[in-house]
């Protein structure tokens, strides 16, 4: 089968190639892939600046449908069922945060993608307790973001707090900046998503019900609560500073690097920082609630789509910051 495989260390060793197609052993699922949205962690990985074990075939974010069970698993359950997968294959389940249900804080997890083989490719092994089923009738190409909107949610509605009427701040529209957005609206917050003058024609087509843009230095001390999702100085500075007194601040774009931000600013105006790394099975409930009901509208996050084929243009398109979600198209024609 066909997959695009991190062979090496360096951004150039990355291609594609013919594999064999992984079997699924105890407790495991064979998946189908649909789409694999691509992400900036995957660029990351790429060049080396996210932990990765190569070879490994990349990509995180899988839509697919089940096509295969191993040993121990519920063949009537899943087969044929169209579903999302969580990203960590392998946790120890003995340490301190596994036991606490923090399984994303496992020092010792393996997450798809990165550890274990993922989704650029066109069929995929999981664990059946990854599996997640998607609601009937949401799109494949919405159901693709099932897994950044899930940490989206684990960021701001189970590690932080956004109440009804707050005004929030999100800084960097891309698609966890807009993912955000909608997740802060659908808790009935009045949100600004806030980027800089190239974003202004993307901006303009992310404007909804609800959702003000501004391509403007947000105000000082004018937000309940500030959300970064560029993974940039400037834009979690601005956030940063953009928040009242007392109010709260929320990481979420990952820099990559070390970066300097305006730390005194939490002391001075002693704001609460959270922030959430990957996602929780608490969350993935959510988001896929949120799209089942309806109540965040994802369709502009959705971008371009590629075939596998051209994996090297896709990562490209997310890698000028001008396209919304890329979603690479894995199935066989």
């Amino acid at each position: 089968m066909k997959a695009v495989v991190k062979y090496a260390a360096g951004a150039e060793h990355v291609e594609l190639r013919e594999v064999p197609e992984p079997m699924p052993g105890p407790g495991q699922a064979l998946l189908e892939v649909i789409y694999t949205g691509v992400c900036g962690t995957d660029l990351h990985v790429m060049r080396d600046e996210y932990k990765v074990h190569p070879p490994v075939v990349m990509g995180h974010e899988v839509l697919g449908r089940v096509v295969g069970v191993g040993s121990g698993a519920d063949a009537d359950a899943w087969m044929g069922k169209r579903v999302v997968t969580e990203t960590f294959f392998r946790c120890c389940e003995r340490c301190e945060m596994c036991r606490a249900g923090r399984r994303n804080m496992c020092e010792q997890r393996e997450s798809i993608g990165s550890f274990r083989d993922g989704g650029f490719a066109e069929r995929l092994v999981v664990p059946v307790l990854n599996l997640h089923e998607v609601p009937a009738g949401i799109p494949d190409e919405i159901a693709a973001l099932a897994e950044p909107l899930a940490c989206t949610c684990h960021a701001l509605l189970l590690r932080s707090t956004i109440k009804a009427g707050h005004k929030v701040l999100v800084t960097g529209p891309g698609p966890m900046g807009f993912l955000a957005a909608q997740v802060a609206r659908a808790s009935g917050a009045q949100v600004t998503l806030a980027g800089i003058p190239s974003d202004a024609e993307k901006l303009t087509r992310l404007a909804s019900k609800g959702i003000t843009t501004t391509t403007q230095t947000p105000a000082e001390l004018s937000f309940d609560v500030g959300i970064d999702c560029s993974g940039v100085a400037a834009g979690a500075s601005n956030a940063m500073r953009a928040v009242k007194r007392g109010g709260a601040y929320i990481q979420v774009g990952i820099f990559g690097h070390e970066v300097t931000v305006p730390l005194d600013v939490l002391i001075l105006h002693e704001l609460t920082m959270t922030a959430g790394f990957s996602h929780s099975p608490r969350a993935w409930d959510l988001a896929l609630d949120l799209m089942g009901q309806d109540v965040v509208d994802l369709a502009p996050c959705v971008g371009p789509i590629f075939p596998i084929e051209q994996w090297a243009d896709a990562l490209a398109a997310i890698s000028d910051g001008k396209t919304m979600k890329v979603l690479i198209d894995s199935r066989s024609r």
